[in-house]
């Protein structure tokens, strides 16, 4: 009879745990966007927001990007910003497309003889774009890296609000983000 009544609690318990537990959202799949045109593309961005990364963890404002179409399929990138201690930090490196996805590029910082290991270069997606390239998110399909880009020092806040709903639908914590840039 005791033995009944611990495997009767036991998965009395088990039901009750199941049953409480908040059910997790399955997010979205990261994806890219399916067109990109690397010319357009090119051109200076501003940091609106990102996620913490421990090569960004001293910049403090002013934090561009600058791309600029080396070749046909490569873009020379070079990013700066203005550090804590108010000194320049830069860095410049280069992206290459993955084949058959327009939005899907990898990036690399690392120095020219270095680019033969895989582990140098690191997923750059564009995972949304505004038509008229004004705008851009940037994700990885590890939900580590995530960036609002914008042509313009700021950001329109409803906008930021938007961009920031699809990214959470794709997973991303945007609870963590840093904000680079002033919304208005």
């Amino acid at each position: 009879m005791n033995r009944l009544l611990i495997r009767w609690l036991s998965a009395y318990a088990l039901l009750l745990l199941i049953v409480l537990m908040p059910t997790a959202r399955a997010a979205e799949p990261v994806t890219s966007v399916p067109e990109l045109d690397i010319s357009r593309y090119a051109g200076q961005w501003y940091e609106i927001a990102r996620l913490p990364t421990s090569f960004q963890k001293d910049c403090a404002s002013d934090v561009i990007a600058h791309y600029t179409l080396d070749k046909p399929s490569q873009l020379g990138v070079r990013n700066h910003c203005r550090r804590t201690d108010g000194g320049i930090k830069s860095a410049q490196g280069i992206a290459r497309p993955v084949e058959g996805h327009p939005g899907r590029w990898k990036v690399r910082f690392a120095p020219d003889w270095l680019s033969f290991m895989p582990f140098v270069w690191a997923d750059y997606w564009v995972i949304d774009l505004d038509p008229g390239y004004q705008w851009a998110m940037v994700g990885d399909p590890d939900r580590e890296y995530l960036w609002v880009l914008s042509r313009t020092p700021g950001m329109d806040s409803a906008l930021f609000e938007r961009l920031t709903k699809r990214a959470e639908a794709m997973g991303y914590d945007v609870d963590a983000l840093i904000m680079s840039a002033p919304l208005h």
